[in-house]
């Protein structure tokens, strides 16, 4: 229901900042407009501060609380590795469906945005000195204090696995750290639902800026995103359901037809958190076994959230072609590692993955108020992407189950009564 109101509230500011923005431009002087622009764009600044406020803590509660949980894996050694294998190889397959789309579609082409002279000059700093050798200086954090302050995303990621592996080798003892990082872990979150409700000022902000300055023709941007972000989504399932064919054979529609409301859920309320109790419900109707699923479920929501991770280049390498900063090809590789790590840090829940964008952004020199001019159908994306997490981790569940030689995985496929 709160998401429901949430999407409702944004599509009554896309409205306004339609009308808005649109009678500005084709009534207005060019001093107005540019005078209107820059003001009204607080609104959406004031959106992108609050979730730039929250990313440190988030992304070090959820990241570490995730690594502490993995010390089960010294019980199920074998378990662990088979899923994190499947992990890590979804998660390179997600960035890199991404990373092809928006390359290949170039949806961000057709719209230039002009960036003042000092930020023109930033963004060459950073560029210039983005090389190997700083990115591994980088990545090493003098202090973390220091870190948190300056919101270093991968210097953060960084602290949080060594403090997780730590935690998780202090055994009993750390249990109640752990504990107490996972409730931070889940204030941050209801942080992160008070914070989106400022969005739907942030996207009137946008969008009426947007339209004011550049008319109506933004709207063909939006399709050719909407278009391009479709293929790509509509890709990564076709490659997840070959490999769940693949390993389970036929039972893969066995599957499918048990997650069918979980995914249903996922795709209305845009979060694949919120389906965590049913998708476990219905995967041990499936069969599998149940300390399978308690085991590798919860590591999936922290480390396999493949519509994400396709969401995260493909939306980071839209808004540098928005502003027309050339991203090369080895840089572009340089961003899937440094998302492989960051998006570690990302739960399952609504817009989650925005915060990883905006901090990716920052890294690689392209603008993090970008990410604005995308909120207004961020909504419709999040449909598709929470609903693949889902897809995502049940086929890891039931393949680590198959792969552990499980009689009820491996059985031969047989129609069920609906």
């Amino acid at each position: 229901m709160k998401n429901n109101k949430l999407f409702i509230a944004i599509i009554i500011a896309l409205l306004l900042g339609v009308a808005l923005g649109g009678y500005v431009h084709y009534n207005s002087s060019p001093e107005f407009i540019k005078s209107f622009s820059t003001n009204i764009k607080l609104l959406g600044t004031i959106f992108i501060r609050l979730i730039q406020m929250i990313i440190a803590p988030l992304v070090f509660s959820t990241l570490v609380v995730g690594i502490a949980k993995m010390g089960d894996m010294k019980m199920v050694g074998r378990v662990g590795g088979r899923a994190m294998g499947w992990f890590i190889t979804a998660s390179l397959t997600s960035l890199v469906i991404g990373a092809i789309v928006v390359n290949l579609m170039q949806p961000g082409d057709g719209l230039t945005i002009e960036m003042d002279a000092s930020n023109a000059q930033d963004l060459l700093n950073a560029q210039s000195s983005l090389t190997l050798e700083h990115f591994v200086t980088h990545m090493i954090p003098k202090s973390v204090f220091e870190s948190f302050a300056t919101n270093e995303i991968l210097q953060i990621v960084v602290f949080s696995i060594f403090f997780g592996i730590a935690l998780a080798a202090y055994g009993k003892e750390g249990e109640m750290v752990t504990k107490a990082l996972d409730k931070v872990s889940h204030v941050v979150l209801i942080m992160v639902g008070y914070i989106m409700w400022t969005a739907p000022l942030g996207v009137l902000g946008a969008i009426a800026a947007a339209i004011a300055t550049y008319g109506f023709g933004i709207f063909i941007l939006y399709l050719k995103y909407i278009i391009a972000f479709a293929i790509g989504i509509i890709l990564l399932w076709v490659v997840l359901c070959l490999v769940g064919y693949f390993i389970l054979g036929r039972r893969l529609f066995d599957l499918l037809r048990h997650i069918k409301e979980p995914l249903l859920i996922a795709f209305s309320t845009t979060s694949s958190e919120a389906v965590f109790p049913k998708l476990v419900e219905e995967l041990e109707k499936f069969g599998a076994q149940k300390k399978i699923i308690t085991f590798t479920l919860p590591l999936g929501y922290s480390f396999n959230l493949d519509g994400s991770m396709m969401y995260m280049t493909f939306a980071s390498l839209f808004i540098a072609q928005v502003y027309g900063i050339h991203m090369p090809i080895e840089k572009q590789i340089l961003m899937l590692l440094v998302l492989m790590l960051t998006s570690k840090g990302v739960a399952g829940v609504p817009r989650a993955s925005l915060i990883v964008v905006v901090a990716t952004c920052s890294m690689f020199g392209i603008p993090p108020e970008g990410i604005a001019l995308i909120l207004p159908i961020d909504h419709f994306c999040d449909m598709a992407r929470s609903m693949t997490n889902v897809l995502g981790n049940a086929l890891s569940t039931v393949a680590v189950d198959k792969w552990e030689g499980h009689v009820a995985i491996e059985q031969t496929f047989t129609d069920e009564e609906s």
